[in-house]
């Protein structure tokens, strides 16, 4: 039954963020690896069209070529780029209101002696 009394309005099965700290280092590199491969295989499947599409249509083929040509300079600067800090609502501790506070020392406190 005691532990009933102590349950938390927050307890949802995630850890309650406490702190302001980034994610760690691999972390982060694992994203921007994973971002720079996926802007990769866009930009290799983009040359695949253009030389697919070049006997229908120059116009396409141009806008994937052109896609094909850019897009590595996008990926890198993605992938040196640091993610933002993000603004999280922090979880910190607020004394509780005066009339929760439960009094120490008052003269009206009740000794019981054994």
């Amino acid at each position: 039954m005691a532990s009933s009394q102590f349950t938390s309005r927050h307890d949802h099965g995630e850890p309650l963020l406490i702190t302001e700290a980034e994610p760690s280092q691999a972390d982060q590199h694992a994203a921007r690896k994973r971002r720079y491969s996926i802007t990769m295989a866009i930009r290799g499947s983009s040359l695949v069209i253009a030389a697919l599409t070049a006997q229908y249509s120059l116009w396409l083929m141009a806008v994937f070529a052109v896609l094909g040509t850019i897009l590595p300079w996008i990926a890198v600067v993605m992938a040196n780029d640091r993610p933002p800090k993000r603004k999280l609502d922090v979880n910190r501790y607020t004394p509780p209101a005066p009339d929760r506070i439960l009094e120490s020392g008052s003269s009206r406190a009740r000794v019981i002696d054994m």
